[in-house]
């Protein structure tokens, strides 16, 4: 009996891999001409983007719908494959597309 408890605890602790929320991604995004990469951290609900010339950290905020990510002044919104980046207010970096990871070849 103790045996199946204790096998029963490794497979519970195990299995909570698996719903975590993981390492972050790194989000390739095409907008227009322009290429935007993306790192999305969902353990820490922030966003990391370079623009403008700046590093930016963006933190999760409340979103109707989508995902939105804001530093007040800098706004990352995206909603499935979609996105879209405003600054102030004002859309700067629209049409945005996530594009598959790209391949490494050895």
């Amino acid at each position: 009996m103790r045996i199946m408890m204790l096998v029963g605890a490794a497979l519970l602790l195990g299995g909570c891999q698996l719903f975590g929320v993981g390492a972050p991604q790194t989000l390739h995004y095409r907008c227009g001409t322009l290429p935007l990469t993306v790192q999305q951290d969902n353990a820490q609900r922030q966003v990391r983007m370079v623009l403008d010339g700046r590093a930016l950290t963006l933190r999760q905020t409340v979103s109707a719908s989508g995902v939105r990510y804001s530093d007040g002044q800098y706004t990352f919104w995206s909603k499935g494959d979609g996105a879209f980046v405003e600054r102030d207010g004002h859309i700067i970096v629209n049409d945005c597309l996530l594009q598959p990871a790209p391949v490494l070849s050895l």
